[in-house]
């Protein structure tokens, strides 16, 4: 992950440093700029050519971005670069003494609420959020979605959402049987079809069980793919891209491929991770062979690789023994399986580092 801090004054240079200590603690990668005059004293970067080229060229690469002087510099600094919630990272003001932290962009998707909370804690300061949901203490499922890598399909829906809660209503959730719920649900969420307004939780990406859906859809899918040596990117397009239609399951909830170590070097598997983004993780046959489970078996493929089923045991595997969604399947020399991580929905606010 990737900040960066600016700050304005040899006083906010200071702060900006205990600013940058506190995200490397938590994983950021973190680039502390500051003024020229003030750069080489701090033992920081010079904002070059100047803020406002420095912020955009952070912009697009980084999470999150932390501004130390006051909230208006920070407001002009960002507005040519803001595009959207769904994108836009996480934007967060502090004055120069650290009394005051304040999220000014992405609150909830970007986690800008959540990571000024735990930085105020960190420097001795106060939070000050000001989302609805927050101030009156009530779920905020877009901020919540974000935290458990879930992909949010409608801000539209989101908002109805929000409101509702806001308004006093209850609003409904509805989850995928697999899935299992720990602990109590937020205030004001009913597990009910009753509510117009309501979230699901699933991997069917058509499904809207009430009038205004916010449709929530976990990134856990694993593909295992077998493939003749050789075997083109577009042939494996061909078998998984339909499969997934079958399945009604969007690529954004795939996290990764898996297949057998003797395919590491396979570019169309290579190739296909790359263009869709995920993770490609490779498994030896004594690893395939030692997942538990009912497979389709081959002889030909144990007498080649040395396991009997190569894709689902894969998918099964690198799901950490999750269920399959989808058993075996061919065409054109390519062979998978899709399978989903166990899920278990905790609606409980789980907060960064604060020490």
């Amino acid at each position: 992950m990737q900040a960066a801090v600016f700050s304005f004054s040899a006083r906010g240079a200071r702060l900006a440093a205990q600013v940058g200590e506190y995200l490397t603690s938590i994983g950021y990668d973190v680039d502390i700029q500051t003024v020229a005059k003030y750069a080489e004293q701090a033992g920081q970067k010079p904002m070059l050519p100047d803020h406002n080229a420095a912020c955009g060229e952070c912009f697009g690469r980084c999470q999150t971005i932390v501004f130390v002087g006051a909230a208006g510099i920070a407001v002009r600094t960002i507005a040519p670069f803001i595009k959207s919630k769904l994108t836009d990272p996480a934007v967060i003001s502090v004055d120069e003494r650290g009394s005051f932290i304040i999220p000014l962009l992405a609150g909830h998707i970007g986690g800008a609420n959540e990571i000024a909370r735990c930085l105020a804690a960190a420097l001795g300061g106060t939070c000050c959020v000001t989302t609805a949901t927050d101030v009156n203490g009530l779920f905020a499922v877009d901020e919540w979605a974000a935290r458990n890598h879930m992909v949010l399909t409608s801000l539209k829906a989101a908002k109805d959402f929000a409101a509702a809660l806001v308004d006093g209503q209850q609003v409904g959730l509805y989850y995928d049987a697999a899935f299992q719920v720990a602990g109590e649900l937020p205030r004001q969420v009913v597990v009910s079809d009753a509510p117009a307004v309501g979230m699901a939780i699933t991997l069917d990406k058509t499904l809207a069980p009430f009038a205004s859906t916010v449709c929530l859809l976990p990134k856990l899918v694993h593909l295992g793919i077998g493939c003749r040596r050789n075997t083109p990117l577009e042939k494996i397009e061909a078998l998984v891209l339909p499969e997934l239609e079958k399945l009604k399951l969007d690529k954004r909830c795939i996290v990764a491929l898996a297949s057998v170590d003797l395919k590491k070097d396979e570019q169309g598997l290579l190739a296909f991770a790359k263009k869709y983004r995920l993770a490609a993780n490779f498994y030896t046959a004594d690893e395939l062979n030692a997942v538990e489970g009912e497979f389709t078996p081959s002889a030909f493929v144990k007498s080649v690789v040395g396991v009997s089923n190569v894709c689902e045991r894969s998918a099964v595997l690198d799901s950490k023994g999750g269920r399959l969604l989808l058993r075996k399947t061919s065409c054109d020399g390519v062979t998978l399986a899709v399978a989903a991580e166990n899920l278990m929905l905790d609606f409980s606010r789980t907060g960064l580092k604060t020490d």
